[in-house]
C-alpha cells in the first residue's frame, strides 16, 4: 500500500542528489553570480557600439560564452534545489534572486546579438571564419536575422524574460506541487493516503480495481479545484508565444516554435497524424487484452496503466538496479558503464519520495559538471527503465559537453529524446536475451509497450495532438479556458481509443498534469526521438560495433547539426515516412506477440 510522503528534511541523504558537485557552498554560487554580473558590466563598457569588426565580434562572443556558462551553473544550482521541495520558501526566494539577476544581465547584453545583426553579412561571415568555438552561434544569429526586432525592443524583451516566459510555468508548479493538498480516500472501510506522486507512481498501476478507480476519482476531484488557475496560467503562456510569433514576423505560432527546433511543419504534423491513424488500432487491441487479462467489466481510462502480468513484476531495489543498467547498457562501451557506476557512487540521482517534489523525471546537465537526475524510486522494474532513460540524457550531454562549446550543446528537442529512449530499448533487448521463459519474454515485451512505447507514443502523443488543437485556436485569435481545454483533451482521447476505452470523468483533465505544455512544441518530440531510437537499436542489433560507432558520433555532435542531419549521421532518413511507419509496425508486432504468448500461457 502507498505510504504517506515524508517532508524533505526527513529523507535519507543517500537517496538525494549532491548539489555540492556544482558548488561546494551557497557562498561559492553567489561569488559566481557576482562574477558574471561584473563580467557582463565589463562587456557593456568594452564592446557596446563597437561590434563592427570580425575581431571584436569574436572577442565579445567568447566573453558572452563565459557569462552563459556561469548563468547555467548558478541557475541550475538554484533551480534543482527548488525542484525537490516546492515547500521550501528560502530556496524559492534564492532562485528568484538568481533568475532576476540573469534577466538583468541578459537585458544588458542584448546588444550583442542586436549589433551583430546590424552588420553586413560579410562581416558576420568573416567572424565565423576566424571563430574559435563560436561559429554555430554566429550562424544561428544570421539565421535569426529576418526575425530580429529593433535593438531596444530586444533589450526590453530580455528584461521582461523572467515574467514573460517563466511566470506561467512557475504558477503551474506552485499550484500543483505546493498548493494542492490531497485528502485520503476510503475504499471498503479502509483509508488510503493520496498525493500527486502517489497517484502517478502507485495507484495508476494498482491491481485492485476498486482502489485504482477510487484513487483516480479522488485525484481528479482535487485537481479539478485548480482547473481555472491552471488554465489561466496556460493561456498566458500560449498567448505570449503567439504575441512573440507575430512580433517576429512568423505566419503562425507553429512556425515560430518549430523555427528554434530546426524542424519543418511537415515533420511535426507527420508524427501526430500517422501515429493517431496507424498506431490506434494496435493500442486498442492492447487495451482489450488488458481488460481480458484483468477480467474488467469495462475498460476505462483509469485502467490503461495496468500491467499485463501484475503477479510477475519483480520488485527492484536501487542497489539491484545498478547491475541491470550496467549490463543492459554495456553494449555502449566501457566508458558508458563507468559513467553509470559514477552516477550511483557520486549521487547524481535524486531517488527520494517526499512532499513538494516535482513529479515525473528529468535530467539536468549543467555545462562542465555531471548530470543531475530527478525521479521517484518505487522499487519497480519501470523505475529501472526510467533511470536508464535519464542516464541516456546524461550520456548524451557528457559526450557533447566534453566535445563542444556550451553554445553547441543546445540540441534540438526534436532529437533530444532519442538517446534517452534508446537506452530503454537497449535495456529491454538485454533482458530478452537473459531468459527463454515465455512468461518472462511476455513481461519484457509488455514493459516495452506499457512503459517505453505507451509513454512516448501514446501519452505524450495525445498531449501533442491536444496541443496542436490549442495552438490552432490561438493562431485564429482565440483564448482558451478550462472547459475548452477539457473538451479538446476528451475529443483527442476519444478519437484515439474509439470504442475500446471509456473516457471516464476526470480523463479530460489530463491537460492539467504535464509540464510539457509550457515548453513549446515539446510533447511530440518524444515519439520523434523514439522513432530514431527504434531504428538505431535495430541497426545495432544487426551491425554491432559499426552502428555503435555511428551512434557515438551522433552523441558527440551535440547541436552542431539539425535533426535531419543528426538522424542521417545515424544512418536514418527521417525526411520520409518509412522510419515512423516501420516503428509503428514494430509496436504492432510486439502487441501481437504479447497476445499470442498470453493465449499460450493461458
Amino acid at each position: 500500500m502507498a505510504e504517506e510522503l515524508k517532508d524533505r528534511k526527513d529523507v535519507p541523504a543517500e537517496l538525494t542528489w549532491d548539489l555540492s558537485k556544482i558548488y561546494a557552498t551557497e557562498e561559492d554560487m553567489f561569488r559566481d553570480a557576482e562574477k558574471m554580473e561584473k563580467l557582463a558590466q565589463s562587456m557593456v563598457e568594452k564592446y557596446r557600439g563597437k561590434l563592427n569588426t570580425p575581431e571584436n565580434i569574436e572577442a565579445c562572443v567568447t566573453e558572452y560564452r563565459q557569462v552563459y556558462e556561469l548563468m547555467t551553473l548558478t541557475g541550475n544550482y538554484c533551480d534543482l534545489a527548488v525542484s525537490v521541495d516546492y515547500y521550501n520558501s528560502y530556496n524559492q526566494e534564492r532562485l528568484g534572486k538568481i533568475s532576476r539577476l540573469s534577466a538583468r544581465i541578459q537585458s544588458s547584453l542584448s546588444f550583442v546579438k542586436s549589433e551583430i545583426l546590424e552588420q553586413d553579412e560579410e562581416i558576420i561571415k568573416k567572424a565565423i571564419e576566424i571563430s574559435n568555438g563560436n561559429n554555430h552561434f554566429l550562424e544561428d544569429i544570421l539565421r535569426d536575422k529576418p526575425h530580429a526586432l529593433h535593438p531596444e525592443a530586444e533589450r526590453v524583451i530580455s528584461a521582461l524574460s523572467q515574467s514573460i516566459y517563466s511566470a506561467p510555468y512557475e504558477i503551474y508548479n506552485i499550484a500543483k506541487l505546493a498548493d494542492m493538498k490531497f485528502d485520503p480516500f476510503t475504499v471498503n472501510g479502509k483509508e488510503y493516503p493520496l498525493g500527486y506522486t502517489l497517484f502517478e507512481d502507485d495507484y495508476e498501476y494498482e491491481p485492485d480495481t476498486d482502489v485504482r478507480r477510487a484513487a483516480f476519482d479522488a485525484f481528479s476531484k482535487k485537481i479539478r479545484e485548480y482547473e481555472n488557475v491552471t488554465a489561466a496560467a496556460y493561456n498566458t503562456n500560449v498567448q505570449t508565444e503567439k504575441t512573440m510569433a507575430t512580433l517576429r514576423g512568423f505566419d503562425s505560432v507553429f512556425d515560430y516554435l518549430l523555427f528554434g527546433q530546426k524542424v519543418s511543419r511537415e515533420l511535426y504534423d507527420r508524427q501526430i497524424d500517422l501515429i493517431t491513424e496507424k498506431l490506434a488500432p494496435h493500442m486498442r487491441k492492447y487495451a482489450k487484452l488488458i481488460q481480458k487479462v484483468h477480467g474488467l467489466d469495462k475498460m476505462t481510462f483509469a485502467d490503461l496503466k495496468l500491467p499485463v502480468d501484475p503477479g510477475y513484476a519483480p520488485e527492484v531495489t536501487i542497489e539491484a538496479s545498478r547491475e541491470y543498467i550496467e549490463k543492459g547498457l554495456s553494449v555502449l562501451g566501457e566508458d558508458y558503464v563507468d559513467m553509470v557506476h559514477t552516477a550511483y557512487e557520486e549521487r547524481w540521482v535524486d531517488f527520494a519520495q517526499n512532499k513538494g517534489k516535482s513529479t515525473g523525471g528529468f535530467c539536468a546537465s549543467p555545462y562542465g559538471k555531471n548530470s543531475f537526475i530527478l525521479m521517484t524510486w518505487n522499487n519497480k522494474m519501470s523505475d529501472v527503465f526510467t533511470l536508464a532513460h535519464e542516464l541516456g540524457h546524461a550520456g548524451h550531454f557528457k559526450s557533447c559537453n566534453s566535445t563542444q562549446t556550451i553554445f553547441d550543446t543546445d540540441v534540438s528537442c526534436y532529437f533530444v529524446e532519442a538517446p534517452s529512449t534508446m537506452n530503454e530499448l537497449l535495456m529491454a533487448h538485454y533482458l530478452l536475451k537473459t531468459s527463454d521463459d515465455k512468461r518472462f519474454r511476455r513481461w519484457v515485451l509488455a514493459c516495452m509497450i506499457g512503459n517505453t512505447y505507451y509513454h512516448n507514443f501514446v501519452t505524450h502523443l495525445m498531449e501533442a495532438a491536444y496541443q496542436r488543437e490549442v495552438y490552432k485556436l490561438v493562431d485564429a485569435g482565440s483564448s482558451v479556458q478550462a472547459d475548452t481545454l477539457s473538451n479538446i483533451m476528451r475529443e483527442t482521447l476519444q478519437k484515439f481509443w474509439g470504442d475500446a476505452v471509456e473516457i471516464n470523468e476526470g480523463a479530460e483533465l489530463t491537460w492539467m498534469r504535464q509540464p510539457h505544455y509550457y515548453m513549446g512544441l515539446y510533447s511530440y518530440t518524444y515519439s520523434a526521438g523514439l522513432t530514431v531510437a527504434t531504428q538505431m537499436c535495430k541497426r545495432i542489433e544487426k551491425e554491432g560495433d559499426g552502428a555503435i560507432g555511428d551512434w557515438k558520433k551522433v552523441l558527440a555532435a551535440g547541436g552542431t547539426l539539425a535533426p535531419v542531419e543528426l538522424a542521417a549521421l545515424a544512418g536514418i532518413d527521417i525526411t520520409t515516412d518509412a522510419p515512423l511507419l516501420d516503428t509503428i509496425e514494430t509496436i504492432g508486432a510486439m502487441i501481437d506477440e504479447i497476445c499470442e504468448l498470453t493465449e499460450e500461457l493461458g
